[in-house]
């Protein structure tokens, strides 16, 4: 195993994690034995790095993350986030306050089960809080013995400055893949500058660039992606041709559209670390075996001539979603 540094307090982590929101039901019917024998088999190989939230199904992903690393927690760095809430109807809503910071951590190590989250992350920024605030309850969770490291996801890079100003920051976890790009621009500059690591969730864009998804109906029925813009009918047909050169370029290195996506990833800096989800021990293994991909000048080059910025089509989450990212 490949490690990389987050911030620059310390923290090591696997070079790839291991994203559990995958391990719901989400993304069609996932199987709780297969989702913790693959997590016992990634920690065994080395993947230390496991990233949930109190949002994936309710907490319920947290359970069962916790289930999995019983007798293993000296061997995993875990993180978790807070924040992204739902009311008794279903409905998206914020919650940075200071107050409950602490409660939301309270209820996430007892769902865990363990003693102390290693990477805690805001998930999303709350408006209506100062950024000051919301931070430096969490800071508050760290001098208690609580928290190891403070993150964030889906922060303006003004946020990011104000939070870091407030207590460092590890790390920012946003979307990041050949498919989605915009971080480039001033998300990822920001953290860099600051000496941030960054965190690419959806490093695959949400299944298409494993060119195992061609049309929607290689979803299941039930597949929360097919709400997803980038799945629309037209854009999905959109998106499906620029997988061809990806294809090609991953048959002449001997790896798979995943891999080769990955491999792309993580030569973009050894600051970045991506979290790919996975349900099945398969993938898992997989998405492991691109640390051992490396591209060269040409390729890299020829992949970012085939899916240039802005080349995919569709937005990468529901408008009512997209209006609490980048804030």
């Amino acid at each position: 195993m490949k490690y990389r540094k987050l911030g620059k307090d310390g923290l090591e982590v696997s070079a790839i994690g291991l994203g559990g929101m995958a391990m719901t039901n989400i993304y069609g019917a996932a199987d709780e034995n297969e989702c913790i024998a693959a997590v016992h088999e990634a920690v065994d190989q080395g993947m230390d790095f496991i990233d949930t939230s109190d949002a994936y199904a309710a907490g319920v992903n947290e359970e069962m993350l916790g289930r999995a690393i019983k007798g293993r927690r000296d061997k995993v760095v875990l993180s978790t986030k807070f924040g992204n809430c739902r009311d008794a109807d279903g409905r998206q809503f914020i919650n940075g306050k200071p107050d409950y910071v602490a409660e939301a951590c309270e209820a996430s190590l007892k769902r865990l089960g363990v003693e102390v989250i290693d990477l805690y992350y805001q998930h999303r920024v709350d408006r209506d809080t100062p950024i000051e605030d919301t931070v430096g309850a969490m800071a508050r969770l760290i001098e208690q013995g609580k928290v190891r490291y403070l993150g964030l996801s889906e922060a303006a890079p003004d946020t990011i400055r104000r939070a870091h100003a407030t207590h460092p920051i590890t790390a920012l976890q946003t979307e990041y893949s050949l498919f989605t790009r915009f971080a480039e621009e001033d998300i990822l500059p920001a953290c860099r500058e600051l000496g941030i690591g960054y965190v690419a969730y959806s490093p695959l864009g949400r299944g298409i660039l494993s060119a195992t998804i061609k049309t929607v109906d290689d979803l299941a029925p039930k597949d929360r992606r097919r709400d997803q813009p980038r799945y629309g009918q037209d854009n999905l047909a959109h998106n499906v041709t620029l997988l061809a050169p990806i294809e090609e370029l991953a048959a002449a290195k001997g790896c798979t559209p995943a891999q080769l996506a990955l491999a792309w990833l993580l030569a973009q800096g050894d600051d970045i670390v991506p979290i790919p989800g996975t349900k099945q021990r398969k993938h898992m293994n997989e998405n492991i075996a691109a640390l051992d991909i490396t591209l060269d000048a040409a390729t890299l080059d020829a992949l970012g001539k085939a899916v240039p910025p802005g080349a995919s089509h569709g937005d990468r989450s529901p408008a009512g979603q997209l209006k609490n990212m980048n804030i």
